[in-house]
């Protein structure tokens, strides 16, 4: 492991997924609106983003957009995502490749920025909790160094039972805790038995509750900022605002 990075401690929850384009960001957002919702003052971050598009204003990431649209942040889209990379790779391929090293006083002085106007903070991972982030220190090491609780969002498909208990036991020997699991992309019309079991097994097996399941919903797009009242109602579903810590 890397140098150990020091975050403030606050209120908030690490959104980790148990692999890339599970919809980390869709359900990081529904969070984030849920709290908002509630009165609080909710900030948003994705430390690191790849897959960026170049635009006037310099690479942008879809999914900072699409969490600061959620909460109406006041922030800029540096302060909500300050490392970003336009190759769709894990950030340290992508480091590698541009010539640029993460900047890391730069990620921890936005962080700052956002709790520092935030009751609570929902941040954002990339990829899976063991994407590299540099050749020692991945994604679960930045976890760990927030230490925020974890909600883990896993897909609904086969397969998904072995991924999010592998996911469920990386975040335990890094001794993280685990708020809770989202299923998201539910599709009831077209649903067969691993889908329909995922959620029972999941919880018996790792003892971890599925909080809510997301159905699936093509008026969600996160590069068009669209989240759906369907998408939005189901994460209401939890008391997020006893699950910050």
């Amino acid at each position: 492991m890397g140098k150990k990075r020091r975050f403030e401690r606050v209120k908030g929850l690490f959104v980790t997924g148990t692999d890339t384009g599970i919809g980390k960001t869709l359900v990081a957002g529904a969070i984030a609106r849920q709290l908002k919702a509630k009165g609080m003052r909710v900030g948003v971050f994705k430390p690191i983003a790849t897959g960026c598009r170049l635009s006037r204003e310099g690479l942008v990431s879809a999914d900072a957009e699409f969490l600061a649209h959620c909460v109406d942040s006041p922030l800029s889209l540096e302060q909500i995502n300050p490392i970003r990379y336009m190759e769709e790779l894990a950030p340290a391929v992508a480091a590698e490749r541009s010539g640029r090293e993460i900047d890391w006083q730069q990620l921890e002085l936005a962080y700052s920025n956002v709790i520092g106007v935030s009751d609570a903070v929902i941040v954002e991972g990339i990829g899976g909790v063991m994407v590299p982030i540099s050749r020692d220190y991945w994604v679960i090491d930045l976890m760990a160094d927030m230490m925020l609780p974890v909600v883990i969002v896993a897909g609904s498909r086969l397969g998904t039972i072995n991924h999010t208990l592998l996911t469920v036991e990386a975040c335990r020997s890094k001794k993280l805790k685990i708020a809770g699991i989202v299923i998201n992309g539910y599709q009831a019309d077209e649903a067969d038995l691993a889908q329909e079991t995922n959620a029972r097994v999941i919880t018996e097996t790792s003892g971890v509750e599925v909080l809510t399941v997301i159905p699936y919903d093509k008026n969600s797009c996160v590069e068009k900022g669209d989240l759906s009242d369907e998408v939005f109602s189901a994460a209401g579903l939890v008391r997020w605002e006893e699950r910050v810590g």
